[in-house]
C-alpha cells in the first residue's frame, strides 16, 4: 500500500520512519499527496571537474552539458522493517534533460544517505541548488515486516564516501562533457577549414580565364626561343 500525506505524517509522528535533515525535524512541507520531497544536500561531485564540491557553501552545484555527478541527498533516511521505498527524479529536473541513475528501490531497514547519480543530456548547463527539491520518494507499507532487514554495504552510511567518488575524482578517462567540447572543437575547426577552401576554390574560378593567356605566352617564349636558334 502506497502511503498517503496523513499515513506519511502518522509514520513519521510515530518513529516508524525517519525523513529530515540532520539536526532538524521532518518538514511537512516536503509531504505530497502520496509522496514526500527530498533535497539537494551539502556535497556532490562531477566528472567535469573530478573533485568534491561543498554545495552549501557555494549554494549550487552545476552539470554542465554531457556532465555525470553524485550529489548527497539532504535528508537522511531510515525505514522500518515494513516499509519500502521507490525514488524518482523530479519532473521538473527531468524536463530540464537530466537522468537518474539510481536504483528506484530503498529497501526496508535502511539506514543512511541516498546518493544519487545525475547525466546532462542537453547543450545546456543544468544548476542544482542547495535545498532544492530533486527526489520523490514513494513509501509503502508492507502486509508484514520483512525478516531479513538491509544490512548491506551502505548501511549507516553517510556523505560521499571514496568509493563515491572513486568514478569521479579519480576517473583517468576522459568526462563525457569534455568529448562534447573536443567535438564542438573540432566541428569548429571543420567548418572553418570548409569555408577556407571554398574561398579559395572562388578564387581559383575567378581566375581561371588567366590559364589560356598564360598558356599562350608560354608557347609565344617558345617559338622565339626556337626562332632564335
Amino acid at each position: 500500500m502506497i502511503l498517503t500525506d496523513s499515513d506519511i505524517k502518522a509514520a513519521l509522528d510515530a518513529g516508524e520512519i525517519v525523513i529530515a535533515a540532520p539536526g532538524e525535524g521532518y518538514d511537512p512541507g516536503q509531504i505530497q499527496p502520496a509522496s514526500i520531497d527530498l533535497r539537494v544536500g551539502d556535497e556532490g561531485a562531477t566528472t567535469k571537474h573530478k573533485a568534491r564540491t561543498n554545495i552549501k557553501e557555494k549554494g549550487l552545484i552545476v552539470l554542465e552539458p554531457g556532465d555525470f555527478g553524485v550529489i548527497c541527498i539532504l535528508e537522511h533516511v531510515k525505514l522500518g522493517p515494513q516499509f519500502v521505498g521507490r525514488i524518482g527524479l523530479r519532473s521538473k529536473y527531468a524536463r530540464k534533460g537530466l537522468i537518474a541513475t539510481t536504483g528506484p528501490q530503498i529497501d526496508p531497514g535502511f539506514e543512511g544517505s541516498i546518493k544519487v547519480g545525475l547525466a546532462n543530456l542537453t547543450p545546456r548547463d543544468v544548476p542544482l541548488a542547495h535545498r532544492d527539491d530533486i527526489l520523490t520518494l514513494e513509501i509503502h507499507r508492507l502486509e508484514k515486516p520483512v525478516d531479513r532487514p538491509y544490512c548491506g554495504p551502505y548501511q549507516g552510511k553517510y556523505g560521499l564516501s571514496t568509493e563515491d567518488l572513486d568514478t569521479i575524482a579519480e576517473g583517468d578517462g576522459m568526462a563525457f562533457s569534455e568529448v562534447l567540447t573536443t567535438l564542438r572543437s573540432l566541428s569548429s575547426n571543420v567548418g572553418d577549414l570548409s569555408s577556407k577552401m571554398s574561398d579559395l576554390a572562388g578564387q581559383m574560378k575567378a581566375q581561371q580565364w588567366m590559364i589560356p593567356l598564360i598558356i599562350t605566352i608560354a608557347l609565344s617564349v617558345m617559338a622565339v626561343i626556337v626562332a632564335l636558334k
